[in-house]
């Protein structure tokens, strides 16, 4: 399932942000805006446009109780945010780790949501 892999990379990518922003601290340097930054926020923007797209549309089909699709916007949004942030030493440590740990949180409740939809899936194939 596309979304599932895609929320799932999601996920990793919060993790490598945290440890980008630690080694750039640890660097004590700024990287190069077009050479480093912007390539890597571009084809992290087309990975973020896709899965709010299938997310959405995995919303509108399941109807969940408790995930809603501003929750998959709010976390883009975040997403979009703290991966530009994690190149640079200047960006405020709490309100950084903060965005990432709430974007977090959803993507984590999002895929098990997923994962237990394929269970169910799996389930009813077997009975």
């Amino acid at each position: 399932m596309l979304v599932l892999e895609q929320t799932t990379k999601l996920i990793e990518e919060c993790e490598q942000c945290v440890t980008r922003f630690w080694q750039m601290r640890e660097e004590d340097r700024t990287p190069d805006f077009y050479q480093e930054v912007k390539p890597y926020a571009d084809e992290l923007h087309t990975l973020l446009t896709e899965w709010q797209q299938e997310a959405n549309q995995w919303i509108h089909r399941h109807q969940p109780k408790y995930m809603h699709t501003q929750q998959i916007a709010s976390a883009k949004e975040a997403m979009e945010q703290f991966v530009v942030q994690s190149f640079y030493k200047e960006t405020s440590k709490k309100r950084f780790l903060d965005a990432i740990h709430s974007t977090s949180y959803t993507l984590k409740n999002f895929e098990r949501l997923l994962k237990e939809v394929v269970q169910d899936a799996i389930e009813e194939t077997n009975d």
